[in-house]
Order: structure tokens, then C-alpha cells, then sequence
């Protein structure tokens, strides 16, 4: 997965910059947005509204020839893990976000990942991405044995681990990736979380739908 960049709906040109420079951070969100804060000059950042396009597209584009790499794994306590998934969307459809949360089987974090999925996206294109982006960076890193997958997308739940059909254009594409990645997974089971139920995953796809909504740069 390393700087390669996972299939999107369609973004503006600035939102799918700010994807490639997660790809090449395999995704993991704070290392993007601290180098991407890092690059822009003056006292501006990626949310920043002093911060011009001109300015965070140069950043970016300089970002990209820098040759930024993903920042190490931590040591996970076994090769069980925890994964926790989430997809947003404004307006169902609207700017949508997708984030993961890799755990250690004591359910300390290892990896938080997240990435802008579509300006115009349905919430549950996002939370399939969502899945997808966690199962990915997770192989990336680690030959998990055992996998606890907590989501609260019951679609998702129903079509992945209960075979039914995708509710919603393009899951069938997303389907088929995911599947192929569980299936190199021994043994893995899901956890359905209700709304009241924490996800950490929540704030990653809200960032994530941040840079979704971004203009055309």
C-alpha cells in the first residue's frame, strides 16, 4: 500500500493532493497534517483560513518531491488486533471522510489512519472505505492472526459478514477489495457499535471529510 494512493470518488484537484501526500504516509492523518503544516510558510496550516490555495498547493507539490515516507509501526503485544472503522459524509451525499484506528489486542493504539473519500460522497460509500483504508494499512504493517473489526454500519455489517447485496452504487467494487483482504486474515469477527458506543475512528473520517470539501485549488 505504500504511496499507493486507494481508489476515491471523485475530489477536487486540491483534496486528491492532500489524499497523495497521505498515501505516501500510509495515511497515518497527524504525520500528513504536521508535515503539510510544517511546509506551508507563515503562521498558516491545511485548516488554517489564512493559508491560500497558492500557498498549500506549493506546499503539497513540494511535500511530494520530498519523498515522504510512512512513519514506523509500533510493536504490536501479539498478532491479535483490534480495528476500528467509521465513514462520514455532510449531507449523505455530501463531503465525505473515512478513518481507522488499529489496536493492539490491550487495546492500545498503534496506527490512526484517515483520508478524504468524495466531495459528493453517501455515507455508506464512505464507512465501505473506511473498512477498506483499516484492513489495508493494517496488512501493511502486520500479519494479524486474529482480527475484532468494531464498526456501527450495520450495511456494511450485512453485506460484508452476512452476504448481502450493497446497497449503494460502487460498493461492489468496494466489497470485492475487502473481502480479498479478510480473507488473508485467519480468523476475524466483527463488533456492531451502537451510536452511545465510543469510536475513535469518528474524528479521523470528520478530518478526513474536512479535506473533502476542499475547493477546486
Amino acid at each position: 500500500m505504500t504511496e499507493d494512493t486507494l481508489p476515491a470518488e471523485y475530489l477536487s484537484p486540491l483534496a486528491a493532493l492532500v489524499d497523495e501526500v497521505l498515501a505516501h504516509v500510509g495515511y497515518e492523518m497527524e504525520a500528513a497534517t504536521d508535515a503539510i503544516d510544517d511546509a506551508v510558510p507563515g503562521y498558516g496550516g491545511l485548516f488554517d483560513p489564512a493559508t491560500t490555495t497558492t500557498e498549500l498547493r506549493r506546499a503539497l507539490d513540494d511535500l511530494l518531491a520530498s519523498g515522504l515516507t510512512k512513519p514506523p509501526a509500533s510493536t504490536p503485544t501479539s498478532d491479535s488486533f483490534i480495528l476500528y472503522v467509521d465513514g462520514s459524509s455532510r449531507g449523505n451525499p455530501g463531503p465525505a471522510g473515512a478513518g481507522a484506528v488499529i489496536m493492539d489486542d490491550s487495546e492500545t493504539e498503534l496506527v490512526r489512519l484517515g483520508r478524504p473519500v468524495g466531495s459528493r460522497t453517501g455515507n455508506n460509500t464512505a464507512e465501505y472505505v473506511a473498512l477498506q483504508l483499516g484492513l489495508v494499512g493494517l496488512l501493511d504493517r502486520y500479519d494479524p492472526q486474529h482480527l475484532e473489526v468494531r464498526i456501527d454500519s450495520m450495511t456494511v455489517i450485512r453485506d460484508i459478514w452476512g452476504g448481502g447485496d450493497p446497497p449503494e452504487l460502487g460498493g461492489e467494487t468496494y466489497r470485492t477489495a475487502i473481502e480479498e483482504a479478510l480473507a488473508v486474515v485467519p480468523n476475524h469477527r466483527y463488533t456492531h457499535l451502537a451510536d452511545s458506543d465510543p469510536n475513535p475512528a469518528d474524528a479521523l473520517a470528520t478530518v478526513g471529510a474536512d479535506i473533502a470539501a476542499f475547493g477546486p485549488g
